[in-house]
């Protein structure tokens, strides 16, 4: 496919991305000397910059590549949650948040010195009942409008009814992609696609020993959820799609490995713009696959661009 006709596609392709969301914050100096106090570096900080994680970090990937983002979560109501809706509005992704007055908003805070992260302090409460339904009703609302849904789960409690909205979003015909969490996997029977790295389906099929084994167990998990494709990140290994019909790898595209942290935001998001834009699951791995090879060769929580897509 051409990349003007793709970049059309994507161009008019509405992707309702609901999940978890965090905001990264990331506090970058230097360090030359341990603590006299304690036997710890002391970091003097000298740049501080702050970046949408998780959900969050889905919807602005799905932005940066030229889709339609919408994101649905909760938040705290306080600076952090004005700090993550004002990063989504620059990012360009339109941004629903439920306000929860009675938590924080999750953050994840990391001190990196040299390049190298020295401690991450993550803040964190799990939202309340009155939010989750205030979240539901919008959700019921949101996809009539959309055409593919992604559910980023990040096991801190935003998609408590993730049953009910993947069965929502199957009634009116809208794939649904899921990024699991846990060892709990019969949440996301019927979902249209699921999107774990090895340690995830390690953690709910056991471990395999060869690729024959993992074959049996990846398809079995599949079959057993009702899935139309599970795609398996691994890293150094590249991906597998396993589909009813056959399984399928792709070697990394990775030349340079610097960070991997949201490497998965950018799969599902490339993943769900693709199936939105009309190419089969097959495609879009090839196309999730590249996009991941730019992210990882980059600091922290970051994005893949359309030219970058494009150019690689």
């Amino acid at each position: 496919m051409a990349a003007d006709d793709l970049s059309q596609r994507f161009a008019a392709a509405k992707i309702l991305v609901v999940g978890d969301v965090m905001l990264d914050r990331y506090w970058f100096g230097d360090t030359h000397r341990i603590s006299p106090e304690a036997p710890v570096p002391v970091a003097k900080i000298e740049k501080i910059d702050q970046r949408a994680g998780g959900a969050a970090n889905v919807a602005r990937n799905i932005a940066c590549l030229g889709g339609q983002a919408s994101l649905l979560a909760i938040t705290g109501d306080d600076e952090p949650a004005d700090a993550l809706a004002q990063l989504m509005q620059d990012e360009g992704v339109q941004s629903h948040l439920v306000r929860d007055s009675g938590i924080a908003t999750t953050i994840k805070l990391r001190v990196v010195a040299r390049n190298q992260q020295l401690i991450r302090l993550d803040f964190e409460d799990e939202p309340q009942t009155a939010a989750l339904q205030q979240k539901w009703q919008q959700y019921r609302d949101l996809i009539q409008d959309c055409d593919v849904v992604v559910l980023s789960d990040y096991g801190k409690g935003g998609l408590a009814q993730v049953r009910d909205m993947i069965l929502a979003a199957k009634e009116l015909g809208k794939p649904v992609l899921v990024d699991p969490k846990g060892n709990d996997y019969m949440k996301y029977e019927s979902a249209s696609l699921i999107t774990p790295n090895r340690s995830e389906l390690k953690e709910v099929v056991g471990a395999w020993h060869s690729e024959d084994e993992l074959i049996e167990k990846a398809q079995r998990l599949r079959d057993k959820l009702h899935l139309d494709g599970l795609l398996l990140t691994r890293s150094e290994e590249g991906m597998t799609l396993f589909k009813e019909s056959h399984t399928e790898n792709q070697d990394t595209r990775a030349q340079e490995v610097f960070d991997v942290s949201g490497a998965g935001d950018t799969v599902i998001a490339s993943m769900a713009l693709c199936v939105a834009a009309g190419l089969s699951h097959s495609q879009a791995m090839h196309v999730a696959n590249t996009a991941a090879g730019v992210v990882v060769a980059k600091l922290g929580t970051a994005v893949c661009t359309q030219k970058e897509l494009f150019d690689a």
